[in-house]
């Protein structure tokens, strides 16, 4: 029989809450019939519409705040004054263990700050960072960090190569992740100081075989590397980029396809590899921006999710969970804490991934 697993959701963030929240778990409960959902926000706005889901309520508990975290509120005022937040609450419940994991489409600035200080980094890790996954030419891409750190030292980057190494690998399935460095060549001789000394630990470390090298931005969609790391200001930009892009290509083909009675006659031929195209590129499947490097399982929700997207992130927060992500990290961190940043630790490393 396969444990259950409980979620915490904190019911009140997001642009749609908490009717999206509630319809993405009754989604995500079809997926995983062996879910558990505890729900922080207003009982007086989340019960009648918890009524309308018979299989989730029997499955969910409600746990009552009024308070709330909004888009706007700063995170160093909210670590003071919001410890009776449904965000604040639901993250206390992975704390305490009764939750595997919390999902929230509220503040992200918020959500990372609360994380860190109730749920504390992993030992040997200086900074969780924020990490997704999107397609590619190939099949998928893992790329962190996406904006939780816009300063990085050599030693940062290297961390972040573990983390998602251990992501693409187990929550993927990707047998052996190959691994790149953003930067604006392929040359070594590209690239600041951070990036050409990250790159050499990595050539020294026991992922050694699985490092690539330096990307260029290029290299992203084209599935170059399963996974590219890079520092939250660059990744940042890149996300937001491929995000723009997605956005434009798809205004573009609707203008295209109703700009004359040829065009719209073209669509119903096209329709059917249309549809392909639609739900390859669909961005609510790769819904959910996990925060890596904590002593819990936390997963970022876009806020303007529908419910499909935020079933998704609830997805990823399940696979973590089960995979016992944080766990392995811990393990692979282990494995470069307090090493010298020259030292070839290539063959002890190896043989304890072995």
């Amino acid at each position: 029989m396969v444990e259950r697993i409980a979620i915490a959701l904190d019911a009140m963030g997001g642009d749609n809450a908490p009717d999206v929240v509630l319809a993405g778990a009754n989604m995500a409960l079809k997926r995983h019939t062996d879910l558990d959902f505890l729900l922080f926000g207003d009982e007086a706005r989340i019960g009648p519409r918890l009524r309308r889901f018979r299989k989730l309520a029997r499955v969910a508990e409600v746990r009552h705040t009024k308070e709330r975290v909004t888009p706007e509120d700063k995170p160093s005022l909210i670590m003071r004054s919001g410890r009776r937040t449904s965000m604040r609450l639901a993250i206390d419940a992975v704390k305490a263990g009764t939750a595997e994991g919390v999902v929230s489409a509220g503040n992200t600035g918020a959500l990372m700050a609360m994380s860190v200080l109730v749920l504390r980094t992993l030992e040997g890790i200086d900074r969780p960072a924020i990490a997704s996954f999107f397609p590619n030419a190939r099949a998928e891409s893992v790329m962190l960090d996406l904006g939780a750190n816009l300063q990085c030292d050599a030693r940062n980057l290297v961390e972040f190569a573990v983390m998602g190494e251990v992501f693409a690998r187990l929550v993927l399935g990707v047998r052996r992740p190959t691994i790149g460095l953003l930067n604006v060549g392929h040359e070594d001789t590209k690239g600041n100081e951070v990036l050409r000394e990250a790159a050499r630990q990595l050539r020294l470390s026991f992922l050694a075989e699985q490092f690539e090298g330096f990307v260029e931005g290029d290299d992203i969609p084209a599935g170059t590397v399963d996974l590219v790391v890079t520092g939250g200001f660059a990744g940042n930009v890149a996300l937001k980029t491929i995000e723009g892009t997605a956005k434009l290509i798809n205004g573009f083909l609707r203008e295209a396809f109703h700009n004359s009675i040829a065009a719209r006659i073209g669509y119903l031929f096209a329709k059917r590899s249309l549809d392909k195209l639609r739900v390859r590129t669909d961005p609510r499947r790769y819904n959910g921006a996990m925060f890596l490097g904590l002593n819990g399982v936390v997963v970022k929700s876009h806020g303007s999710a529908d419910a499909l997207g935020f079933a998704t992130a609830i997805d990823v927060a399940v696979d973590m969970a089960r995979k016992n992500i944080c766990g392995h990290i811990g393990e692979e961190i282990a494995q470069i804490a307090g090493q010298p940043a020259g030292e070839d630790r290539s063959n002890g490393l190896r043989a304890a991934a072995s």
